[in-house]
């Protein structure tokens, strides 16, 4: 599943592709990926307008139009292809637009779970899904304070997965931050100790930086785009692993939130 490096990988990579393109048509396959507006309105709204630039808001992509950011979230497996008008267009193609140059950027999804939304630029940080979201982790005001004010008793790992407290962070690298931070998962939030804090925001910064820096995990059937496969699975700690590399006790895997989760039960005591 994308995470907050994968997108920035993905942001960065279309960046070098598609800037200052003009849109001239969208083509949408399957309605449901397209959350606001409705699908005509949206293929209405979207024509004719060019790509200024691509940002990235926690795990959104944002697409800076003349008048509209297009929104769009990878979910599970989306991701964003380049190719000819006439190419042939993949059944898991279910967004597409065109370009003034006959070349097409295809929005690819064999789940379907991907969503997008068209918003006013003027509008699109004071309405959902931009509106809920937390900090990210460069921001300067994510501080040991912000989390006191945040957390509850609910585990530290489901709370690092919550995205209107820390935006990007997703399951692998939950696991990796609380390793790093020596942090159990299924500690209660509102128990961690100013350094607990701090390190969890020391290395939730050293590990998503790591990743973008190295293009991102590739995992299962999940690659960011066409040509580009992230080389931190490599980097991996203790998600997926099977003993410690620090004390070499046997890794064990839980389940907490929902979610298969990775630890060293002697290097994170509960």
């Amino acid at each position: 599943m994308p995470e907050l490096p994968e997108v920035e990988t993905v942001k960065n990579t279309l960046r070098r592709q598609i800037l200052n393109k003009k849109i001239i048509l969208a083509n949408i396959y399957w309605d449901n990926i397209i959350a606001h507006p409705k699908v005509e309105e949206f293929k209405k709204q979207i024509k004719n307008q060019a790509i200024n630039d691509i940002l990235r808001r926690g795990k959104w992509l944002m697409f800076e139009l003349d008048d509209y950011f297009l929104l769009s979230h990878l979910r599970m497996e989306g991701k964003y292809f380049i190719r000819n008008k006439n190419d042939e267009r993949n059944k898991h193609e279910h967004v597409t637009f065109t370009f003034s140059d006959d070349t097409e950027l295809r929005y690819h999804d064999t789940r379907k779970f991907g969503k997008m939304y068209l918003i006013e630029k003027g509008k699109v940080y004071d309405e959902k899904p931009l509106k809920d979201l937390g900090k990210e982790p460069w921001d300067e005001t994510l501080t040991k304070e912000y989390l006191k004010t945040k957390l509850n008793k609910k585990p530290i790992k489901t709370q690092l997965l919550d995205q209107s407290i820390i935006v990007g962070i997703g399951n692998i690298y939950a696991d990796e931050v609380l390793f790093l931070s020596k942090l159990h998962p299924e500690t209660e939030g509102n128990k961690l100790t100013d350094k607990d804090l701090n390190n969890i925001i020391k290395y939730t910064k050293q590990t998503l930086e790591k990743a973008i820096e190295l293009g991102g995990t590739t995992v299962k059937s999940y690659t960011s785009s066409e040509g580009v496969h992230g080389r931190f699975q490599n980097e991996l700690l203790v998600h997926t692993k099977e003993i410690c590399p620090t004390c070499k006790t046997k890794i064990e895997k839980i389940t907490v939130g929902g979610r298969g989760t990775y630890y060293c039960p002697k290097c994170q005591k509960r």
